[in-house]
């Protein structure tokens, strides 16, 4: 009983009826009073963003496969259980815990991984899937940031800065960073990074995913020393509700052809590889695609100044809300 109490005294939580317990953002499905032991000390532990549907639910399923267990980011609680209950069922692996967060509010992310820092005691995969396809509007969140720029980009740069010290307690962690080679289509002005000027749906999300390969390249080099990994990789085209709520012409383009292109599973394959794959440590910082390195392709995707400038501004958009 003094470990249940001083997990409680962690959170103001309550025992619902469907045997979860619950705390603000966090839900933590449990079975029975021994498995809260396992929270802490049964496993290797993931947490993938955007998990309750497509790469990032493929992903989920897969980790829980591998027997970890998944802490799912999720924004809507509905859909994150029935996504929960649909993996746990596939794998039988129950450890698939739900957080909900929405990632364009910065105030969100600083809670839910202050609870994830609360609850485990290492961290082996970080992955950063959640992405979308904006509107043809430009629209900004509650903090005043461009909305692509926020989730796409600031959601994966604070998330990872806010766990990062339970991935340095972790031997051989993992950051993996899901971009695209829509990032042909992103530039780096840090002038016009929010897109005040020129903004187009396409141009927002070619940015973002442009910032991801940048974020991991920078990220590989503020992590030297450190035994932690990370990795960007291009997933392909996946048919999936990735563009199910954009009003834009590129949405409307891509729902026309959604049907011929990959499966979430198969979208999902080169996450996979980066999470589970042996011996890849002397790739950190590189970006992929079919599970293999390669060439970004845009230049400035690698280049260390610029990398190390997107990584300042980035600094000073989340340390206001810090």
């Amino acid at each position: 009983m003094g470990f249940e109490k001083s997990l409680k005294s962690i959170y103001d939580v309550h025992q619902a009826e469907n045997g979860t317990v619950a705390a603000d953002n966090v839900v933590l499905p449990l079975n029975g009073n021994l498995e809260i032991a396992s929270l802490y000390m049964d496993s290797k532990i993931a947490v993938v963003t955007g998990a309750n549907s497509g790469i990032g639910k493929v992903t989920a399923q897969a980790l829980l496969d591998e027997g970890y267990r998944v802490v799912m980011i999720c924004r809507n609680p509905e859909k994150a259980e029935a996504a929960r209950n649909e993996i746990v069922s596939a794998t039988g692996n129950d450890r698939a815990d739900i957080v909900i967060c929405d990632l364009a509010d910065m105030d969100q992310i600083h809670a839910a991984a202050e609870k994830i820092r609360e609850s485990y005691g290492r961290l082996d995969r970080l992955v950063n899937n959640a992405g979308f396809l904006p509107d043809g509007d430009r629209k900004e969140t509650p903090d005043g940031i461009e909305l692509t720029f926020a989730v796409n980009h600031l959601g994966y740069f604070l998330l990872t800065q806010e766990l990062k010290s339970l991935l340095e307690k972790t031997e051989g962690a993992r950051v993996v960073n899901v971009a695209s080679e829509a990032h042909r289509y992103g530039e780096f002005d840090p002038e016009n990074i929010q897109l005040k000027q020129g903004y187009s749906a396409s141009r927002a999300y070619g940015n973002s995913k442009l910032f991801n390969i940048m974020f991991t390249h920078r990220l590989n080099q503020e992590l030297e020393g450190k035994n932690i990994t990370t990795y960007s990789l291009h997933p392909g085209v996946i048919n999936s509700n990735f563009a199910a709520n954009s009003n834009s012409f590129f949405a409307k383009i891509f729902n026309v052809f959604r049907f011929f292109f990959k499966s979430p599973e198969e979208g999902a394959e080169t996450t996979i590889y980066l999470c589970t794959e042996p011996g890849i440590e002397s790739k950190s910082g590189r970006y992929f695609a079919k599970s293999k390195p390669i060439k970004p392709s845009k230049k400035v995707a690698t280049d260390d100044e610029a990398c190390k400038k997107l990584w300042e501004i980035s600094e000073q958009f989340v340390s206001v809300s810090a």
